[in-house]
């Protein structure tokens, strides 16, 4: 884990013996085919869910306001932590990248998983991304999956054939690759990592086009000079995008020059915890820190717009932060392991999953208003959660 997450939340002792779903990931995943139908979701109907270990203690992970669990995925223990999530463009499905180099993609609405894909390294998968669905879009782009791994490798999947269109080992120098991002109109996708430069691809030719980097001079931040751990493109603008990472600064990139040409300072970024609204064009950053970790940003000017106060009794230091619909925002990581629905007007908590059996890693939205569902990994769980009116 510490190859691609700062200093991740600890473990709970013991083994779940109770009230779980027997799961069907019974044969070594590289040579399972998942059926449609089979295993690796269990349906919750109530607020809150209860497990016991074997030495008899309650592990309770539970719901409070307006937010109801619809389903867990739970994948198999050999499959390791679950380290990113994504949802498809249309929301109909969730892809899911493990620590053992797996990544699943399930049925967003039943939680079933329908597709499996392995490589050989088993180095934990830092991200997935599904290709953007476009209008006119050729049949050949239909199906694709971007995925990145601590091993340094970009590979780019047809999910449905289960066929690697492109396995590249990036080089870097540090080997992780952290994170990665489409443009709007899916023409080029950017790749981020241990190293400070950021490598940007054509989609169709699949070659590094550019890296960009900050410059020689130490008196000039125009790019990063540490590890950079999530990459976020500008909702309307393909050339634009923002990134983040340990050096407490987000840099704002044009894909055409080589050094950033706007930056601000403050959030300390570990996780995928960038994003942008895109109606006022707000930046949310989610920092892994006790202290402001939640906060809102102004793209056009970098200037702070305001803190979002840490809730009195599950405050958190953040790995992952997002918009979700218009209303309201989500964040979620390790302290206090929840994951939380925030109003953006009020900036109140309406709705929180807490006490889970570890950090939230990641999370992701289907971006299908009004209420959208909403993904939080915890270990090797997925919980699919949604508001719910008053």
């Amino acid at each position: 884990m510490s190859a691609v997450r700062a200093a991740p939340a600890p473990v709970r002792s013991g083994r779940v013996s109770e009230i779980v779903l027997p799961s069907g990931d019974l044969e070594a995943p590289h040579q399972r085919q998942p059926a449609i139908g089979g295993p690796d979701v269990r349906t919750i109907g109530g607020r809150s869910t209860s497990m016991t270990t074997d030495e008899g203690k309650l592990l309770d992970e539970f719901t409070e306001g307006n937010i109801r669990i619809l389903n867990i995925i739970e994948g198999d223990l050999e499959n390791g932590v679950v380290m990113c999530v994504k949802f498809s463009t249309d929301g109909s499905l969730l892809a899911a990248g493990f620590s053992n180099g797996h990544v699943k993609v399930y049925d967003a609405f039943d939680g079933q998983c329908h597709h499996v894909l392995t490589c050989e390294d088993r180095m934990p998968v830092t991200s997935v991304r599904f290709f953007p669905s476009l209008h006119n879009q050729t049949p050949e782009k239909n199906h694709i999956l971007l995925a990145t791994y601590a091993s340094g490798h970009v590979r780019i999947w047809h999910y449905t054939s289960g066929k690697c269109l492109l396995s590249k080992n990036e080089m870097r120098r540090r080997n992780d690759t952290s994170s990665s991002a489409f443009n709007i109109s899916g023409d080029k996708f950017v790749t981020v990592g241990a190293d400070p430069e950021i490598f940007v691809y054509d989609s169709e030719t699949k070659k590094r086009i550019n890296v960009l980097e900050a410059t020689n001079c130490m008196d000039k931040m125009d790019g990063h000079r540490f590890r950079v751990f999530s990459v976020q493109f500008h909702p309307n603008d393909p050339n634009v995008f923002i990134s983040g990472g340990w050096d407490n600064t987000v840099q704002f990139w044009d894909v055409r020059s080589r050094h950033a040409f706007r930056k601000l300072y403050g959030p300390h970024i570990c996780g995928d915890s960038l994003d942008i609204d895109p109606v006022h064009y707000h930046i949310l950053t989610g920092s892994w820190r006790t202290d402001t970790p939640l906060q809102i940003w102004d793209f056009g000017t970098g200037e702070k717009i305001k803190d979002v106060p840490q809730d009195r009794l599950f405050g958190s230091m953040l790995y992952c932060a997002q918009w979700v619909g218009k209303e309201t925002l989500a964040c979620g990581g390790s302290m206090q392991n929840m994951a939380r629905l925030i109003d953006r007007g009020t900036l109140n908590t309406v709705g929180q999953l807490a006490n889970l059996p570890n950090g939230v890693y990641a999370m992701d939205n289907d971006r299908q208003d009004p209420r959208p569902v909403i993904a939080a990994a915890a270990s090797n769980k997925v919980y699919l959660l949604k508001q719910v009116p008053k």
